[in-house]
């Protein structure tokens, strides 16, 4: 059937001649446009709602008195967190309501660069879940870290007309926008200049700075973790990405910030969040719930949920329940704990009270396997020793990837070595390049993370996904290093020189390709294996952990390079004096 007899087909269901795929009955709509709800059947045909009320139907579901609402809509996502493919991401998704994710793959393209991304594209294509790619703009996040690739404006040209492209991922690296790097600009611009959009990360930053980053066409920032940023941000026409992650959780404190006149420039997004997160408390709907709860009004959270999503990202056809519009549909039981009873993208029912009706595929590709890359690496390599007892400590807050510098006394052994054991609530920290065997191994201090007794080693190392590793002995950290390098990334603990248990993920070290079910069990059991580590129970322990090499997120990171100051955005040494 081409195009202009699909019209034609629609328009005569839609005026009742021809019977329509698909019939919601029993059913309360939620017009987003109007901010009202009405009685009416929802009428589905060729993938797109055709109309109200009653129609002959190839298919009738009673909703039970539910809520038809749009699919939600994730304004900023990286599959790569959840730790599962992205078939095994759908499959988690789906059922809870979210039918569109605006996805930025920087964490597989910082490991294995254009061919992550090609493999993203690919095995997101056919998905039941509609998955926009953002081009990685930061591959590495910064010049002071080493990744497994480089990414320019010359290599991403390649990919920027490709039809599962959106726009521009995340420039994370503010200071090269602020002072007209050519580079940054260079990618910058081949978005704009192909009406991509481009998307911003600014934490921290505000006044002049911020006001310049705004005029270069950045569009959003899910970096707001307080009413002012936020209103700062819309004031300068920017669209606010309010963020709720499995260790990074924004909404309740930004949901006071909301009024009538600014939530339609709000996004919700998820940014990071684990397989046993969202299969236990589940997806955006949880945000919409968490708004309601801090006050905001349903119809209004909906609709940063869906509609704002749309128009900030020129989602034709999404975010809406009106004639024409694509049928990504969820129902839910209420307006207050959003549970949801049927899903439907595209027109297809593909969900039904929690299950999945439809088997999303996978994509096995062997080109992103195998990329733990590490040189010899001795204890010798791993020991700290330093020149003055005052130093300068990473002191992660809780509920944040942010950390403090701090400047602490410690107490050194006979030989001036830092020894975590003899110095009560520090930890060391090791950032060990992973990509091409360099031998790279940055050294730091770790505050608030409370460990003992053991060691716990990941993959999963924002951005450049070099290994991280914390423990409270040299010992015991090695064998966690030398374990990611047998299982070709992951998620490792390691007590007394033996490895406790891990979470293989062969896929770049940062995916599991097994059932997301499977990788959310194992999961939950190294995270209650965690807590015999004593560590901070205020704390994700591995997320925490991974977003401690990430050097744009204030005020002090450590890279594979040495301790990074966010702030100066420059090295800085461990003895504070």
């Amino acid at each position: 059937m081409t195009e202009r007899e699909t019209l034609a087909r629609r328009v005569d269901m839609a005026a009742g001649r021809t019977p329509v795929d698909t019939l919601i009955t029993n059913c309360k709509v939620v017009d987003v446009f109007s901010q009202t709800i009405f009685e009416s059947s929802v009428a589905i045909g060729d993938g797109k709602i055709v109309g109200f009320g009653e129609y002959e139907a190839a298919k009738t579901i009673d909703a039970a008195g539910g809520y038809v609402m749009p699919g939600l809509i994730d304004g900023h996502v990286h599959i790569e967190s959840s730790v599962v493919s992205p078939a095994q991401f759908a499959k988690c998704v789906l059922p809870y309501g979210t039918t569109t994710i605006v996805a930025d793959p920087h964490e597989i393209a910082n490991v294995c660069g254009l061919e992550g991304i090609r493999y993203m594209l690919d095995a997101s294509k056919d998905l039941p879940l509609n998955v926009r790619i953002m081009l990685p703009s930061c591959v590495p996040a910064t010049p002071f870290e080493h990744s497994g690739a480089i990414l320019e404006a010359k290599e991403l040209s390649e990919l920027i007309d490709h039809e599962g492209v959106h726009g521009l991922a995340e420039v994370m690296n503010f200071p090269a926008v602020i002072n007209s790097d050519p580079a940054m600009l260079d990618k910058i611009y081949m978005a704009s200049s192909r009406n991509r959009i481009s998307d911003g990360h600014t934490p921290g930053l505000s006044g002049r700075d911020l006001i310049a980053y705004a005029a270069a066409g950045i569009k959003t920032d899910h970096e707001c973790s307080t009413v002012e940023e936020m209103h700062e941000r819309i004031r300068l026409g920017m669209y606010v990405l309010i963020r709720e992650g499995s260790a990074t959780k924004d909404l309740r404190a930004l949901a006071k910030g909301l009024t009538d006149a600014n939530y339609r420039r709000c996004v919700f997004c998820t940014d990071d969040r684990e397989p046993a997160d969202i299969l236990a408390n589940g997806h955006l709907n949880k945000n919409l719930k968490i708004a309601v709860e801090e006050g905001v009004d349903a119809l209004q959270a909906i609709t940063i949920g869906t509609l704002n999503a749309a128009e900030c990202y020129g989602l034709k056809g999404k975010g809406a329940i009106a004639p024409g519009y694509d049928a990504d549909i969820m129902v839910v039981r209420d307006l207050s704990d959003f549970e949801v009873s049927h899903v439907f993208t595209n027109g297809e029912h593909i969900a039904e009270n929690g299950a999945l009706l439809v088997e999303p595929q996978e994509l096995v590709r062997e080109s992103v396997r195998d990329t733990v890359n590490l040189s010899d690496i001795s204890l010798e390599d791993l020991k700290l020793k330093l020149s003055s007892n005052k130093v300068r400590t990473m002191r992660v807050i809780p509920d944040t990837v942010l950390t403090e510098s701090v400047i602490k006394d410690i107490v050194l052994d006979e030989e001036g070595y830092f020894n975590a054991k003899q110095n009560e609530g520090l930890t060391k920290i090791a950032v060990v390049e992973r990509h091409n065997a360099t031998g790279n191994i940055g050294l730091g201090i770790f505050e608030n993370y409370h460990i003992k007794n053991g060691a716990i080693a990941t993959t999963i190392a924002h951005d450049s996904h070099n290994i991280v590793v914390a423990g409270d002995n040299d010992a015991d950290m090695l064998v966690a290093i030398n374990d990611l390098k047998k299982i070709g990334g992951g998620i490792t603990l390691v007590r007394d020189g033996k490895v406790l248990d891990h979470l293989s993920l062969p896929i770049a070290g940062l995916m599991s390709d097994q059932p997301a079910q499977e990788v959310a069990a194992q999961m939950e059991k190294l995270l209650n294996l965690a807590k015999e580590f004593n560590i901070n129970p205020k704390l994700q322990p591995f997320m925490t952990l991974s977003f401690m090499s990430l050097p744009v997120i204030p005020a002090l990171k450590l890279t594979d390079g040495g301790l990074f100051d966010v702030t100066t955005f420059s090295f800085v040494p461990i003895e504070a004096e």
